[in-house]
C-alpha cells in the first residue's frame, strides 16, 4: 500500500470474481485478514485498531459486503469514521447488473471519508480484457478466438478467467483460438449447465445429480461448471429481492438478464428459497471454491454442493 492509499474503499461492480481480484490488488503486498459478509463476525474491524508488534501495515477485505448484517455495516461504519493508522479496509459490494452504484444507505454508512471504485469490464470491452489476459500468461489470443470463447462460455469474466488458464496449460503453442476453444470446451456450449442448474435450483436434485455426473464423466472441468451455479446463484439473489409482482419485463431488466422467460424461470426458482438460504448457499459456494483451487476433487466438491442446493429446493417443494 502506499502513502495515499485510502485507509478505507468500497468497490462495487457485478462481477464477484473482478471485485475479489481488484480488491486482492489494492491490497499490494499486504496479506489481509478476509471476511466474507455472510459470516461477518462482530469485532471483525478491531484487529485494524491493533498496532502491529513489527510496524507492519494491516488489512482487513470485506467480501460480498451486500449480505453484511446490520450490526456489521454499522461497525464498518464506525471504524471508517475514524480509521486506524497504518490500516486499510477494503469492501466489495456487488450490484445487479444495471445499477448506478450501492444503495446510498450503504454509501452514508461509510461516510465521506471511504474511496468509492466500479470495478467491470463492459460488453464492448470485453474482447480486449480477455486478449490482455491471454497475453499476461504469455498465450497468443486471435480474434475469432475470443469471440468463440465468448460465445462458448457466456461473458462472465471470471469464467473467461479461468478458461484462458486452462488454454494456457492444454494448447501453450496455439493459444486462445476456434479450434483450441473446441477441443477445451467440448459440452461447455451446449445447455448442460443450464440443465445442471435448472434442475438443482429448481427441486430435482435427482436430474442434477445425472447432470453433473455427465458432465464431469465428459472431462468438463469443475472450476468452470461451478462458475456456472454461481452465476445463476447471483442471478436467483436479484430477482429474489424484488417485489414479487414486479413485472417480468422490469424483473429482467432490473436483474441484468436478457429474457422474460430467464426472470420468469429464474423468479420460480428464487421462490424456492429463502434469503438466508441463499446466503448459505453462498458461503458454500465460496467454500467450494477454495476447496478445489486448493486441489480437491471436482466429483467430490461438486457432489456436495450439487446436493445440498437440491436437497433444499426440494424440501421447498414438498413443503409448498
Amino acid at each position: 500500500m502506499t502513502d495515499d492509499a485510502p485507509s478505507v474503499l468500497l468497490l462495487w461492480g457485478d462481477s464477484a470474481y473482478l471485485l475479489r481480484q481488484a480488491a486482492v490488488e489494492a491490497f499490494g503486498e499486504v496479506r489481509p485478514v478476509e471476511v466474507e459478509g455472510p459470516t461477518w463476525r462482530p469485532g471483525a474491524t478491531s484487529d485494524l485498531a491493533t498496532p502491529s508488534l513489527f510496524g507492519e501495515e494491516r488489512g482487513l477485505m470485506i467480501t460480498a459486503a451486500q449480505s453484511l448484517p446490520r450490526e456489521g455495516l454499522e461497525e464498518v461504519g464506525r471504524y471508517a469514521s475514524n480509521p486506524a493508522p497504518g490500516g486499510r479496509l477494503v469492501l466489495t459490494y456487488e450490484v445487479g447488473a444495471r445499477a448506478k452504484g450501492p444503495p446510498k444507505g450503504v454509501l452514508s454508512a461509510l461516510g465521506k471519508a471511504a474511496a468509492v471504485r466500479r470495478i467491470a469490464v463492459d460488453r464492448r470491452d470485453l474482447p480486449d480484457w480477455v486478449r490482455r489476459r491471454a497475453a499476461a500468461r504469455g498465450i497468443p489470443a486471435t480474434p475469432q478466438g475470443v469471440q468463440a470463447l465468448i460465445q462458448t462460455l457466456g461473458e462472465d469474466p471470471g469464467v473467461l478467467d479461468q478458461a484462458v488458464e486452462q488454454l494456457a496449460s492444454s494448447h501453450p503453442e496455439d493459444g486462445v483460438t476456434p479450434r483450441a476453444v473446441a477441443a477445451q470446451f467440448r459440452g461447455l456450449g451446449d445447455r448442460r449447465i443450464w440443465e445442471l442448474c435448472d434442475a438443482a435450483f429448481g427441486g430435482d436434485p435427482a436430474g442434477a445429480m445425472r447432470a453433473l455426473v455427465g458432465m464431469l464423466e465428459a472431462g468438463d472441468e469443475p472450476l468452470v461448471m461451478l462458475a456456472g451455479i454461481a452465476s445463476r446463484l447471483r442471478d436467483l439473489v436479484r430477482v429474489r429481492s424484488l417485489p414479487p409482482k414486479t413485472p417480468l419485463a422490469e424483473v429482467a431488466r432490473r436483474a441484468g438478464l436478457r429474457f422474460d422467460w430467464q426472470a420468469r424461470r429464474y423468479r420460480d426458482q428464487a421462490r424456492r428459497f429463502t434469503p438466508q438460504a441463499l446466503s448459505a448457499i453462498h458461503a458454500e459456494l465460496v467454500e467450494a471454491d477454495r476447496a478445489l483451487k486448493q486441489g480437491g476433487r471436482g466429483d467430490t466438491v461438486l457432489v456436495k454442493v450439487v446436493a445440498s442446493i437440491g436437497e433444499v429446493a426440494g424440501d421447498q417443494a414438498r413443503a409448498g
